[in-house]
């Protein structure tokens, strides 16, 4: 088994200390979740996820800005979403 954690592994650990029964297991699926602690629980599964998926950190406004305007400098449209696509991981959100 490889060392490194899968993204069900990650997720997993994160949801262990919410589990319903007071061995931490979560066979049956059930969980108590506080809702205070909702926010910072999916938070922990985003950085779960992240970590399991090596996705790279998320840019910066300097670099994004940086380019975006090399980018303005291409020829056409699809010039510059080639060029950012190249230059980023770029994620399509509902």
């Amino acid at each position: 088994m490889p060392s490194e954690p899968t993204v069900t592994e990650g997720i997993l650990h994160v949801l262990r200390p919410y589990a319903s029964n007071w061995t931490g297991t979560l066979g049956r699926g059930d969980l108590v979740i506080p809702q205070r602690d909702i926010p910072r629980l999916v938070r922990q599964i985003l950085e779960a996820v992240r970590d399991a998926e090596k996705f790279p950190p998320e840019a910066s406004e300097e670099e994004i800005f940086r380019a975006v305007t090399q980018a303005r400098r291409r020829a056409s449209i699809q010039d510059e979403v080639a060029a950012l696509q190249r230059e980023f991981v770029i994620l399509k959100r509902d």
